[in-house]
């Protein structure tokens, strides 16, 4: 039997706030009483089981910070239910008590995994303390365990959707550039996402910690670019009424994004040679350099070989940024990516706008396969928040679409196989299909993307006899 043997000083509090639960497990019931009288202080919800199997259900159905339990029990013993419960989950804390403590079984306790060992007869203070350990270990690892879980969206690239062949490879690349200090030169159209990969670098490098500072060379006006980047001095030109630092400086320690510096003039592309050779610039207006330990990250919209052949990008600033170079590649050439960008869009989108959207139709998703996205992944993420504002239903359907979309045909020569079939049943079951692969099977997913419920698509997989 399990029994809540502990309120809280205020009942309430326990029933409402998230507290860490420590379960019990002692067959004897002085013992069991004793362990819960000494354990009431924790700030903790205590749980008491008075045989194994019924610490093992609870465990079964329950987040458990810490379990105490007797190493000598009937049926399954006190190690048993260490195992069980560090097989539920490695986070649990476990200490275990007995008045049979050898070297032997204290040994094996540990290997298994056993926070600490208590023998009996124990000190009140001492069970109590060693329990308190075991808490703030089980909340310092949650807390680990969930930063590295955030880091682990930046690091592996789950904000990249997609796993086409072309971005698994961007992914690869990503991370090795993570791993070492070098400039790195993105390039891809407009819409790509380039920002967007400069940020992971910087997420999964050694300099997370320090700032970010991302800058489009194309929006900023010639005459001003020089000061925004390197600041300026108290007097260098009228209106400069005080001294400003500039981006490098702001970055100092960390990384800056340079946006489209194919746009940069040939001033700014020395200056910036300087930079990446040894660290020091000038703030115009003066005369003494500075020095910065800054990581530069760039991207060019255009192909630079070009630019060098044409006089307008200096070859050897093109050789210090591309110590690294990833191409991104265009949403047309990664068709196969739609499904999960779409769903991706439309469960962000409804959140933000507060509607309940399931999806979108087949036909919407055909339409999406035969058009050729000049936009890229940005024209695909606005259209997605325009058609979900406009739906009036819970599925976003082909009269939301703009006519260049909705009437798209297959471009010769485009992308991967996406030809119209013939019949509308071959469409259904082309793209099922189709969706299915791309999630690898997972048919919650595919029918949240095709915008049905999950029997309907198992009907439909049973009707066409589609493999996975």
């Amino acid at each position: 039997m399990i029994a809540n043997l502990v309120q809280s000083r205020e009942e309430t509090a326990i029933q409402n706030a998230h507290v860490p639960t420590v379960l019990i497990a002692e067959d004897d019931a002085n013992m069991r009483e004793l362990i819960v009288d000494v354990l009431a202080p924790l700030n903790a919800r205590i749980m008491a089981a008075d045989s194994a199997s019924d610490a093992l259900g609870y465990l079964e159905d329950n987040e458990v910070a810490v379990v105490v339990t007797d190493l000598r029990m009937p049926g399954v013993d006190g190690i048993g239910v260490l195992r069980f419960a560090k097989g539920r989950d490695p986070l649990t804390q476990v200490v275990l008590i007995t008045g049979y403590a050898t070297v032997e079984s204290a040994v094996d306790a540990l290997k298994s995994g056993a926070f600490d060992y208590v023998r009996k007869p124990f000190e009140t203070v001492e069970l109590r303390c060693t329990v308190e350990r075991a808490l703030e270990h089980y909340l310092l690892s949650c807390e680990n365990r969930r930063l590295r879980e955030q880091n682990r969206e930046w690091g592996k690239g789950d904000f990249l959707i997609g796993q086409s062949r072309e971005m698994a490879k961007v992914k690869r690349l990503i991370d090795a550039a993570a791993a070492y200090d070098c400039s790195v030169l993105i390039y891809g159209h407009s819409g790509c996402g380039k920002e967007l990969i400069a940020r992971q670098i910087h997420q999964q490098s050694a300099r997370r910690d320090k700032s970010f500072v991302a800058i489009n060379c194309a929006a900023i006006p010639e005459n001003l670019i020089e000061s925004e980047l390197f600041g300026y001095a108290k007097g260098a030109f009228t209106g400069a009424g005080h001294s400003k630092p500039g981006l490098f400086e702001m970055a100092d320690g960390g990384t800056i994004f340079l946006d489209e510096i194919n746009n940069s003039t040939p001033s700014l592309q020395a200056k910036l040679l300087r930079v990446l050779q040894d660290g020091t610039f000038y703030r115009m207006g003066e005369t003494e350099p500075r020095n910065v330990d800054v990581r530069v990250l760039a991207a060019t919209n255009e192909p630079v070989i070009k630019l060098i052949e044409e006089g307008r990008f200096r070859e050897d600033l093109y050789y210090r940024l591309k110590v690294i170079e990833i191409e991104v590649p265009p949403l047309s050439q990664r068709r196969e990516d739609l499904p999960l960008l779409v769903n991706y869009f439309v469960h962000n989108f409804s959140k933000q706008l507060d509607k309940e959207i399931k999806g979108i139709t087949t036909e919407v998703l055909g339409a999406f396969m035969r058009y050729h996205w000049p936009g890229n992944v940005r024209e695909l993420e606005n259209l997605i928040q325009r058609m979900i504002i406009l739906a009036e239903g819970d599925k976003l359907t082909t009269d939301l679409l703009p006519p260049e979309i909705a009437h798209s045909k297959e471009r010769t020569g485009c992308a991967l196989d996406y030809l119209p079939p013939q019949s509308l049943d071959d469409v259904e079951a082309f793209f099922i299909k189709k969706t299915l692969r791309m999630t690898k099977g997972d048919r919650a997913l595919t029918a949240e993307i095709l915008g049905i419920d999950k029997s309907t698509l198992w009907r439909k997989i049973k009707r066409y006899q589609l493999s996975e």
